[in-house]
C-alpha cells in the first residue's frame, strides 16, 4: 500500500473528480455514505450521536454524514461554528441538505458548554481535514479541549482534528484524542509514528473508489507493509529442494550471562527455514546451544565471550546477540569488518560496538542490514527531536552508507539505500520484550541466506516478525507471550503464507 501526502491525496481526488467522472459534491456524498453505513453496522447500540463540522471539506463530510445516520434512524446533532458563516463550495450545499432536515438541529459552538452529553452519545469529529496545516486556535482549540474531557466514544473522520497528515505541527498542539479514526483510501504516516499515532485509536480504512489508474501512477517512496506485499515476496519451498538450495545462516553473539540471547536467534533461524544454520559462540555456552538448539550446529568463538570471528565465505552472518562489549570482542569484530565484505545482519552489542566511534560506521559491509532500536540508533547516528527527524535522519545514513535500515518501533520502518520507506504494521506491545529483537535477527539471516535480496528479507522478515507475534498475544495474550511463543508460531505464519500460496494456484 503506497502512502500519500496531503497534496498527493488531493491531486487524486482531483484526478478521480476528472477521470471517473465525477462531481466534487458525489464523491462527498459518497464518502460520507462509506462512513454512515460503517457507524450505522458498529454503533448498533448508541443511538444519539452529535457530529462537530468545521467549514471545509471535512466539515461537508460531517454534515452529509449526519443527514445519512438521521435517515438510518439515528437521533442527530450537528455544531458549526455559525451556520451562516462561510463555509466550503461541497460543504454549503450539505448544510442546505441538512437544513430540509426538521429532525436534525444545528447549534454554535458557543452552544456546546450548556450541551447535555448523554454517556451513550457518540461524539463524531469532522472538524479538520487531511489539510490542515496549523496548530488550532481560538474557538476550535477551546472547542477540542473540551471534548477531550468527554468519557464519550469519539470518532474522527479522516483523520483526528488538529493532527498533520505527515509530520507533527508543534509539541504543544491541542488534538483530539479519539477512539476510531475512519480514514479514506489509505494510511497517513502521521498514524503510524509514536508522537501522533496516540491521537488516532483504532484506524479503519474504508475504500471509496479513487480512481486505481492514480494510485498505479503517482510515485512515492513511502508504504505499507501489508499482507499483500509479504504474500509477493514470499516464496514457497520447492519440493525437490534440498538443504543446499536455502543457505547456510551463521549466528555470531552470545557471552557468558547472555547465552538466551543467542538461543533465542539461533532458534528463529532454523524456523525461518535456512538450509544449513551454524551459531558460533563462546564455549561457556556449548552445551546450552547443544540442548536447545540441537539442529544448529555449534562453532567455538572464544571462552566467556566471542574473541574471534573465523567466518567462511559462504555463510550468511548475523551478528550481535548477547555478545556483549569486552575489549576483545570490540577488537575481534572490528578487525573482522574491516576485511569482510559480504552483506550480513548486524544486531544489538554490535552497533554498540560500533557507535562507539564515527569511523566505525564505514566498516559496515554495503547492502548490509542494520536492525536498532530508537537508543541504538541514537548512539550511531545523534538524536533528533522526534521520530520523523529520526526517520529523515535514517534515510540520510541509508544512502550515504549504502544499507538497509531497520528502525525498530511500534510501527517499525524499514529504509532502503534508495530512500524508500517501509512501515509495518503486523505486530503488537508484546514485543516490549528482551529477546523479541533477537528473534528477529534470526528471521532476517535466515532470510538473507536463502536467498531473498536485502529489501526482501527486511520487508518478509520484519512482517514475519509482526505476525507471528500477533498469533502469539491471541494464544498468551500480550502481557505473557514471550519471545519463545513468537519463534513457535512462525510455523502458523508460514502455514497460512503457503494456504494462500495453494489457493492461488
Amino acid at each position: 500500500m503506497k502512502i500519500f501526502t496531503t497534496e498527493q491525496i488531493r491531486s487524486w481526488d482531483q484526478f478521480t473528480i476528472l477521470h471517473e467522472p465525477i462531481s466534487s459534491v458525489q464523491l462527498m456524498e459518497r464518502a460520507s455514505m462509506a462512513i454512515a453505513n460503517w457507524i450505522s453496522e458498529h454503533c448498533k447500540n448508541h443511538k444519539k450521536m452529535v457530529v462537530f463540522c468545521g467549514n471545509g471539506n471535512n466539515g461537508g463530510d460531517g454534515l452529509a454524514i449526519a443527514r445519512m445516520l438521521y435517515l438510518k434512524g439515528f437521533d442527530v446533532d450537528v455544531f458549526v461554528n455559525d451556520p451562516k458563516g462561510k463555509f466550503s463550495e461541497d460543504a454549503t450545499i450539505n448544510l442546505k441538505r441538512l437544513g430540509d432536515i426538521s429532525g436534525v438541529s444545528v447549534r454554535k459552538f458557543s452552544q456546546v458548554e450548556q450541551y447535555g452529553f448523554d454517556e451513550k452519545m457518540i461524539i463524531i469529529d469532522a472538524l479538520f481535514g487531511t489539510g490542515l496545516s496549523r496548530p488550532l486556535d481560538g474557538e476550535y482549540k477551546e472547542l477540542v479541549e473540551l471534548l477531550n474531557t468527554k468519557d464519550n466514544i469519539k470518532v474522527s473522520i479522516d483523520i483526528p482534528s488538529g493532527l498533520a497528515t505527515d509530520g507533527i505541527l508543534k509539541d504543544d498542539s491541542v488534538v483530539l484524542k479519539t477512539d476510531y479514526t475512519l480514514s479514506f483510501q489509505s494510511l497517513k504516516r502521521s498514524f503510524l509514528h509514536p508522537e501522533t499515532g496516540k491521537y488516532t485509536g483504532e484506524i479503519k480504512i474504508l475504500n471509496i473508489g479513487l480512481h486505481r489508474e492514480y494510485e498505479e501512477a503517482e510515485k512515492t517512496n513511502y508504504f505499507v507493509i501489508d499482507d499483500d506485499l509479504a504474500e509477493s515476496i514470499f516464496k514457497p519451498r520447492n519440493d525437490f529442494a534440498h538443504k543446499g538450495n536455502y543457505g547456510k545462516a551463521l549466528v555470531v553473539g552470545g557471552s557468558y550471562g547472555k547465552i538466551g540471547a543467542v538461543v533465542l536467534a539461533t532458534k528463529s533461524a532454523l524456523k525461518t527455514g535456512a538450509g544449513l544454520t551454524f551459531t558460533l559462540a563462546p564455549q561457556c555456552g556449548y552445551e546450552i546451544l547443544q540442548t536447545s538448539c540441537s539442529e544448529a550446529m555449534f562453532a567455538k568463538g572464544g571462552e566467556l565471550w566471542v574473541d574471534h570471528f573465523d567466518i567462511d565465505k559462504d555463510m550468511t552472518v548475523g551478528i550481535g546477540p548477547g555478545l556483549g562489549t569486552h575489549e576483545d570482542t570490540r577488537k575481534g569484530l572490528l578487525s573482522f569488518l574491516k576485511n569482510y565484505t559480504k552483506s550480513m545482519v548486524l544486531d544489538a552489542d554490535a552497533l554498540n560496538i560500533i557507535s562507539e566511534n564515527e569511523e566505525n560506521l564505514d566498516f559496515i559491509p554495503k547492502k548490509s542490514i542494520i536492525t536498532p532500536h530508537p537508543k541504538e540508533f541514537e548512539r550511531m547516528f545523534g538524536k533528533t527531536e522526534d521520530s520523523f527527524k529520526r526517520l529523515k535522519l535514517a534515510v540520510e545514513k541509508a544512502r550515504e552508507l549504502a544499507i538497509y535500515i531497520v528502525l525498530k518501533d511500534h510501527h517499525t520502518q524499514i529504509i532502503t539505500p534508495n530512500g524508500k520507506v517501509f512501515y509495518n504494521i503486523t505486530g503488537n506491545a508484546g514485543l516490549a520484550k528482551g529477546g523479541s529483537g533477537d528473534v528477529l535477527t534470526g528471521i532476517l539471516t535466515s532470510l538473507l541466506a536463502q536467498g531473498y535480496s536485502g529489501e526482501e528479507s527486511c520487508i518478509l522478515g520484519v512482517w514475519l516478525h509482526g505476525k507471528a507475534a500477533d498469533f502469539a498475544a491471541e494464544k498468551y495474550s500480550k502481557e505473557s507471550m514471550l519471545p519463545t511463543n513468537v519463534i513457535d508460531e512462525l510455523g502458523s505464519v508460514f502455514g497460512e503464507l503457503n494456504t494462500k500460496m495453494n489457493r492461488k494456484l
